[in-house]
C-alpha cells in the first residue's frame, strides 16, 4: 500500500519504541500483530518494548525536560506550528491508515487527523498566552502574581477508537506548556502510532529538541504499569474503560500524581414534542452508527416523548436502512467494522441479555457473516431501569426509551446512569432548553441543544463527570492541567510587614 510507505512504516520491524538514538529494536522482543478489522487479516508486525526499553525512553524524556522547560513558550509554539503543518501534508495517508487499522470510515479518519491539526493551531495561539493573574496584596509595596510553570514529563495512554487525535490533544498542549511526552498507544493500533511518531520525529529534529516526543508500544502489564507507577511522570492522561481508569487513578493517586481520565460514556438524546424530527433523526443516526458505535461520545440512548415516538422510530428505521456497511476505505461506506472479534462478542452477549428480557428489537441485531468484524447497527425498545441500559456496550446498540413527563422522567432517566460524558436535547421550547443546561438538567460534561452527542470541537474543554472520570482535555483552559501553579509575592519596600497584621518581635 503506497500510503504506508509515504508514512514511513513499511519497515515496522525496526522497533516500536522511540528513545535515545532513535528507534529501538532487536531480537528477544515480543511481536505484536496489527490486524485489519475489515477482513481480519494481518497488516504488519511490530516489536514490543520491554522494561529496559521503557527505561531508555523515560531517561531521554526526563533529560529533555531539563532543557525544554526553559525554552520560551512562543518558541515551543513554533514546534507545534510545524507539527500541524506536517500533519496537513500527511492528512490523506494518515487518515487512510486510521481507517485501515482501526476500521472507522475514511471520512472519519480524515476528520480525526483534522482534529490533530486544529489542536495544533489552538496550541500555537495558546503559546503566547498561558496567562496568570496579578493579585492585590494587603501589604503596602507588595505585588502578588501567579505563574504557570512547566510540569514535567506527561504520560499519555490512548485507546483504539481515536488512535491519533487524543495523542495530539495532549501533546500539543503539553509541548507549549514545556512538557515532553511519553506515549503508550493501544495495542490494537500500533501502526498509526508509529506513523505519527515518524512525523513528530522530523519536526523535533528540525528544531533541535529530540526527546520531547516519545513512543513506547508494549503490553499494559509491562510498560503500562511502569508508566503509571513512575514518579518521574507527574501527570498521566488516560483514555479507556472506566474499570481501567479506576485502576490508573488509584495507582497514580497513591504516589500523589495527577490524572486526566477520559472514561466511559452512556450518552443520551432527549427528543421533545417540539423537536425538529428530521434533525433529530440525522443526529441520532450519526451519533449511534458513526465509528460503529465505538466512540466515547456515541449515542446509546434516545429518550423520546410518546407524542412523537412512533414517527421518530419509523423515520430512524428508514434512515438505518440506508446505511451501507462495508470496507471503511470505500467512500460510499457509512459504517465499518468493529475493531476485533472480542468487540463483536461483547455485542453478541448484550443482545442475548436483551432477548432474555424480551426486549423488542426494532432493527438489526445480527452479526454479518464473512471476513471482518461486521455487525448490523441495532435499535432496541427498552426500559430505562434495565441494568444493561445503564452499562456501556461499545457497539452500535441504541436504546429507545419513551417518556411522558420532562423533568420527572426524561431528565431523571437521563441522569440516572453512572456515566456523565455527553448529552443532547432536541427542542424548540426555550424553557426545556434552558432547563436542560441548568444545574437541575444534564449532569454531563457536555450538554448540547439541537445537535447530537458526537462531534465536539477542539475549542471547548472535552470530558465528563461521574464514572467518565472528571478530566478535561483539548480547549478552553484545559492547558492548566499540564502546568504547576506558582504564587509569587514581591516586596519592593524597605520593610517586612507580615500578612494578617501579625507582629513578631521588633
Amino acid at each position: 500500500m503506497d500510503f504506508l510507505a509515504e508514512l514511513g512504516i513499511q519497515d515496522v520491524n525496526k522497533g516500536a519504541c522511540y528513545g535515545d538514538g532513535g528507534w529501538i529494536g532487536g531480537e528477544g522482543r515480543d511481536e505484536l500483530v496489527s490486524y485489519n478489522p475489515a477482513n481480519g487479516e494481518p497488516i504488519a508486525k511490530v516489536q514490543q518494548a520491554n522494561e529496559e526499553d521503557y527505561e531508555t525512553v523515560m531517561a531521554k524524556a526526563t533529560e529533555a525536560f531539563k532543557t525544554f522547560q526553559m525554552v520560551p513558550a512562543p518558541v515551543r509554539g513554533e514546534i507545534i506550528r510545524d507539527l500541524g503543518n506536517a500533519l496537513r501534508e500527511k492528512k490523506e495517508p494518515l487518515g487512510r491508515l486510521v481507517s485501515l487499522e482501526m476500521g472507522k470510515i475514511y471520512q472519519e479518519g480524515l476528520g480525526e487527523v483534522q482534529e490533530m491539526i486544529d489542536i495544533c493551531d489552538f496550541a500555537v495561539g495558546l503559546s503566547r498566552q498561558l496567562y496568570g493573574y496579578t493579585i492585590k496584596s494587603e501589604r503596602p509595596r507588595h505585588r502578588m502574581m501567579e505563574q504557570w510553570q512547566p510540569l514535567g514529563v506527561v504520560g499519555i495512554v490512548t485507546a483504539f477508537n481515536f488512535p491519533v487525535a487524543v495523542w495530539a490533544w495532549n501533546t500539543a498542549l503539553a509541548t507549549v506548556c514545556g512538557d515532553p511526552v511519553v506515549w503508550k498507544p493501544s495495542s490494537e493500533v500500533p501502526l498509526t502510532a508509529i506513523a505519527v511518531q515518524n512525523i513528530a520525529n522530523d519536526v523535533a529534529k528540525k528544531h533541535g529538541y529530540e526527546g520531547i516526543f516519545n513512543l513506547v508500544i508494549g503490553k499494559g502489564r509491562v510498560v503500562g504499569e511502569r508508566l503509571i507507577n513512575d514518579s518521574r511522570i507527574p501527570l498521566v492522561s488516560f483514555t479507556g474503560s472506566t474499570m481501567m481508569g479506576k485502576h490508573v487513578g488509584e495507582v497514580v493517586g497513591q504516589r500523589l500524581g495527577s490524572t486526566i481520565l477520559e472514561l466511559g460514556g452512556n450518552n443520551a438524546v432527549i427528543v421533545t414534542p417540539s423537536a425538529n424530527l428530521k434533525m433529530a433523526v440525522r443526529s441520532v443516526m450519526f451519533g449511534a452508527v458513526g465509528t460503529a458505535g465505538q466512540r466515547c461520545t456515541s449515542t446509546r440512548r434516545v429518550i423520546v416523548h410518546k407524542s412523537v415516538a412512533d414517527k421518530f422510530i419509523n423515520d430512524l428505521v428508514s434512515a438505518y436502512k440506508q446505511v451501507k456497511i462495508g470496507d471503511p476505505l470505500d467512500e460510499s461506506t457509512l459504517m465499518g467494522p468493529l475493531v476485533n472479534e472480542a468487540a463483536r462478542q461483547d455485542m453478541v452477549r448484550a443482545l442475548e441479555t436483551l432477548k432474555s428480557q424480551n426486549a423488542e428489537i426494532i432493527y438489526g441485531g445480527n452479526m454479518i457473516d464473512g471476513k471482518g468484524f461486521y455487525v448490523e447497527p441495532t435499535i432496541v425498545k427498552a426500559q430505562h431501569d434495565w441494568e444493561i441500559v445503564h452499562h456501556e456496550t461499545f457497539a452500535p446498540i441504541l436504546y429507545i426509551l419513551v417518556y411522558e413527563d420532562f423533568e420527572n422522567e426524561a431528565l431523571a432517566w437521563h441522569n440516572e446512569v453512572p456515566q456523565g460524558l455527553s448529552s443532547a436535547i432536541f427542542t424548540n421550547d426555550a424553557i426545556e432548553a434552558e432547563t436542560f443546561m441548568s444545574p437541575m438538567g444534564s449532569d454531563c460534561g457536555i450538554a448540547n441543544v439541537n445537535l447530537g452527542t458526537s462531534g465536539a470541537e477542539i475549542g471547548g474543554a472535552f470530558g465528563g463527570e461521574k464514572e467518565t472520570g472528571g478530566g478535561r482535555e483539548s480547549g478552553s483552559d484545559s492547558w492548566k492541567a499540564y502546568c504547576r501553579r506558582q504564587t509569587n509575592t514581591i516586596n519592593y519596600s524597605h520593610d517586612l510587614p507580615l500578612a494578617q497584621g501579625i507582629k513578631f518581635g521588633d
